[in-house]
């Protein structure tokens, strides 16, 4: 059900609100002055300014816009708030349940309210989910501008929207809401009047927990705080304390990050368990993050980071499982983001372990850092513009898959790094393959073998 669908509107179709609606809609911004994290977009002369800015007499509609962002970073309130500029009339169609009859009527009533001079604003939520026929019944209404298009998408346009209709709209990136704005939305809601009219105070423990568990999502935030207001209340409290927050989620919060270092204790000993091939203890602090409400594009992040780190090319699927793994979290999101991320985890904890990636690069960052770079030998160098041949360039390079093995007997680092080592593989998994390649290599290139490699 629409969070809407009860809500009554104004003869425009926007959507009026009362006491009875719930938190989330109650506090929805009036202006753009009340849009929280989308500066980008609002300062003086940006996209978005301009399209709530109401426009002059005769002037033409705004252009057409796609809102690409995250759930609850207020696509919505932004095609509200394009609708009430200049008192257009607003109408909304939801890709899951509107079909091509649908747009095509919305179309043809625009029309002719146009010929009227009554412009409409027409907002389609969840744009990805139109098929191309349905988002090709969109194109002559963006392109004649018989209405004003603002379609949200909480996925790329550019692999989810067809060009055509890409080309013919503005498309403004939604980012999100980092947590002070979620703290910031949490404050107003508790004093303004739409919302909680200074009833209730909301204890330190109980903001920090609600604003972790919200993420970057307004709306959950809100949804939240008006549910622990209401089992608070019940209980005859005017406080809205730590309990009164676990008991509206019925989720029991987890000793974590209430004094700002839980969150990095448990990060570094899910990152260390997995380092230490500690498969159960990586999966315990991962349910810990994973309970207490953590962003998991954040864990997400740091299995990224610790498959390449921890075990590199011992196995280097693992990073392919973490990305693979950081993207489906993007899109599924919680709670099904909790198996995906279990499995990244259990592969790179149960993985063979190899830091040499890692340290290769620092130790050449080093070198760098040091000044020892030297110049770029002349064989090595851009041959493809004028002159380059006239300046040596190229001269003698000899072309690495004209040679037996495709491996080319020539320097290759500047003369004052001349037999430097950065690399130099384990004997663990994959690695001890490249190792064993690598000592074929340096033979062909005339290099003495590299030392043995650690164990």
């Amino acid at each position: 059900m629409d969070l809407f669908d009860s809500v009554s509107t104004d003869e425009a179709g926007v959507p009026q609100v009362d006491d009875r609606a719930p938190l989330a809609v109650r506090m929805r911004p009036a202006g753009i002055d009340e849009v929280l994290g989308q500066d980008h977009l609002l300062a003086p002369g940006a996209p978005l300014n301009r399209l709530v800015t109401p426009s002059e007499a005769g002037s033409l509609p705004p252009s057409s816009v796609i809102l690409w962002g995250p759930p609850g970073t207020g696509k919505t309130t932004i095609a509200y708030l394009v609708a009430r500029a200049g008192g257009r009339r607003f109408v909304e169609l939801s890709a899951v349940t509107a079909g091509v009859k649908d747009v095509r009527a919305v179309i043809d009533d625009s029309r002719r309210r146009l010929a009227g001079s009554v412009e409409t604003v027409l907002f389609v939520d969840e744009v990805h989910r139109f098929s191309k026929t349905q988002q090709d019944a969109l194109l002559p209404a963006v392109e004649n501008r018989w209405v004003t298009l603002v379609a949200a998408t909480t996925e790329n346009p550019s692999f989810s929207v067809i060009s055509p209709l890409l080309s013919r709209s503005l498309m403004l990136t939604l980012h999100p809401l980092a947590p002070e704005h979620v703290d910031e939305l949490l404050t107003r809601a508790l004093a303004d009047e739409r919302g909680l009219k200074g009833r209730f105070s909301l204890a330190a423990d109980a903001r920090a927990h609600l604003r972790r568990l919200a993420g970057a999502d307004a709306r959950k935030g809100l949804t939240i705080l008006e549910a622990a207001a209401g089992t608070a209340s019940a209980g005859g409290q005017t406080e809205i304390d730590l309990s009164a927050v676990e008991r509206a989620i019925d989720v029991a919060a987890v000793a974590y990050d209430r004094a700002g270092d839980q969150h990095y204790d448990v990060a570094s000993a899910l990152i260390k368990s997995m380092r230490g091939s500690d498969v159960d203890a990586a999966l315990h602090y991962l349910a810990r993050m994973v309970h207490a409400g953590e962003d998991p594009r954040f864990i997400a992040r740091r299995i990224v980071i610790a498959a390449s780190e921890e075990v590199g090319m011992a196995d280097p699927s693992a990073l392919q499982t973490a990305v693979a793994a950081a993207q489906a979290v993007a899109m599924i999101g919680m709670p099904e983001a909790r198996i995906i991320l279990a499995q990244a985890v259990v592969h790179v904890a149960t993985a063979p372990k190899s830091n040499r990636s890692y340290r290769s690069i620092d130790a050449a960052l080093a070198d760098v850092r040091a000044g020892r770079s030297g110049s770029v030998p002349v064989h090595l160098r851009d041959t493809h513009y004028a002159g380059a041949e006239r300046l040596g360039h190229g001269a003698d390079y000899v072309y690495a898959h004209d040679q037996p093995h495709a491996v080319a007997a020539q320097e290759y680092l500047p003369e004052e790094l001349r037999g430097a080592r950065y690399y130099r593989p384990s004997d663990r998994g994959y690695e001890r393959s490249i190792s064993e390649r690598l000592e074929r290599i340096e033979t062909l290139l005339g290099r003495t073998e590299p030392e043995a490699p650690d164990t």
